[in-house]
Formats: C-alpha cells, structure tokens, sequence
C-alpha cells in the first residue's frame, strides 16, 4: 500500500515538475513545434485522432528538446570564445569537449525518440515522418540519381539508398534547414566518389542529364 502512495507521489511530482519545465518556454515556441510536427503527422493519413495527437506530441517534444540540447551546446560554446583568458588551444579543446557531450546526449534522444514513435507507428510511417523531418531529401535524391543514370546496377543503386538512409538519419537531428542539407551534401559527396570510382564521368553526366530535364520542360510547354 505504502508503494502505492509512493508511486503516486512521485507521479504527481513528474506531472508538477514537467508543466514548471513547459511554462519556461516561450508558448509561440511551443505553438510552432506543434504546428511542425502536425504538418508532418497530417500526411501520414492515420485516421484516428487519438493516435494523431499522440505522435504529434511525440514529433513536437522531439523538436523541442534536441533545441534544448543545441542551444545550450551553443551558449556554452559561445562563453567559451569570449572567455580571452583561454588561448586558441583550450578554446577548441573545451569546444570539442562539450559538442562531444552534446553529441551524445542527442544520440540517446534519436534512439529514445524512435522507440517512442515504434509504439505508435509502423515502421513504413515511422519512415514518412523521418523524410518529414527532412524535406523529403531522401526520395528526391534517390530519383534524382537513378534519372540521371539510368544504368544503375542493382549493387550501386543500394549503395545511393543506404548512404542517404544514414546521412537522413543525421539530419533528423539537425537544429536547422542548413544543417540538415548539409548532412545530405555531405553524404552525396562519398556517393559521388564510389560512383566515379565505379566509371562514370559525373561532370559528363549531369551536363547530359540537365539537357534532358531541359528539353523535357520544352515539350511539356508545347503540349
């Protein structure tokens, strides 16, 4: 019995401490995460409202608490290049320090937000929202390449799709458009050393490529 009343205790802690924690951040922050996260939840086509709202939660606690992790990193990062009594060095040693920290502690995140979403969610859907959180890079990316080389193998179009899967799940970690784009760039840039390793001329490529696209758009007008 006494278990009970403990348990329910500290349940009503969680719950007071929890809406103290919310009420700190700014409501059209809030209003804004959940806004983003609806746009994303709304294409899914779940059709039940109970489950809707529940991943909608999920997606917007997710926004708010990687920018909670990120934007504490960058103040801290910021004291630290304006602190002039640290030379060069210990400024970079205790910068690489606390994005390390940073970096793991958004890696717990991912995983714990994933497992929340894989209660919720198939993994089909839990897919869409990651391409949601990602401006849908992923897709595009993929048909972009297969467009303009369409004599892909089988074993080259799986390395393309297992590149973008991981640098898509870099960029859902992302604290801006920038950032997550960057993340693609990055990993596009090793496709496109395996692809030219693999002979092709990319340069070459995406000149022929670009004039398809253009005449493609010509005919489309004279339609």
């Amino acid at each position: 019995m006494k278990s009970i009343k403990k348990a329910s205790v500290l349940m009503m802690l969680l719950v007071f401490f929890t809406s103290i924690a919310q009420q700190h951040l700014d409501p059209e922050y809030i209003k804004v995460t959940n806004e983003r996260a609806a746009k994303i939840v709304d294409k899914l086509g779940l059709k039940n409202p109970e489950k809707e709202k529940a991943v909608i939660d999920i997606v917007a606690q997710q926004f708010r608490d990687l920018s909670e992790i990120q934007d504490g990193r960058d103040a801290e990062i910021k004291k630290i290049k304006e602190d002039t009594a640290l030379d060069k060095e210990k400024q970079n040693e205790s910068i690489d320090k606390l994005k390390s920290k940073a970096d793991q502690s958004i890696d717990k995140l991912h995983k714990a937000y994933l497992k929340k979403l894989g209660k919720q969610l198939t993994e089909d859907k839990i897919t869409e929202v990651k391409d949601g959180m990602t401006y849908g890079v992923l897709p595009i990316t993929v048909a972009g390449y297969n467009d303009m080389l369409p004599n892909l193998t089988a074993a080259q179009k799986d390395y393309i799709y297992k590149a973008l899967v991981e640098a898509r799940e870099h960029a859902m970690d992302g604290g801006s458009s920038k950032e997550k784009h960057g993340w693609f760039g990055k990993y596009k840039g090793r496709i496109n050393n395996y692809l030219s390793k693999e002979g092709y001329d990319l340069n070459k490529e995406s000149a022929d490529w670009h004039k398809r696209l253009e005449e493609r758009e010509k005919n489309k007008t004279k339609e």
